[in-house]
């Protein structure tokens, strides 16, 4: 898998493209970027709360953005989570909602 990911002394930090708008919630690796499909607009942060909310339920941790608020380009923390556990859940674990 080629997708990043940081170990930072709280977890994990992912770099996610969130693609706003979309028919359902669905999480995909495409290269070496993980993509987020989000159900809602982006409008007043609900796909953020979206994303902090699925991610939560995926990873079975707390999760928080700590980057790009206001970009389809974002940083996720997922806490208390060791490098080779979230990739784990990335290529083997995906939601099921995953592929389109």
């Amino acid at each position: 898998m080629g997708v990043e990911l940081l170990q930072v002394s709280d977890g994990v930090v992912v770099d996610v493209f969130v693609k706003p708008n979309s028919k359902q919630f669905g999480l995909r690796v495409e290269g070496n970027e993980v993509v987020v499909l989000c159900r809602e607009s982006p409008v007043k942060g609900r796909v953020n709360k979206e994303l902090i909310k699925e991610f939560s339920r995926i990873f079975k941790k707390r999760v928080e953005v700590v980057a790009g608020f206001t970009s389809r380009q974002k940083k996720v923390l997922i806490r208390d989570i060791t490098v080779d556990e979230a990739k784990s859940i990335l290529t083997g674990g995906m939601h099921p909602n995953s592929a389109m």
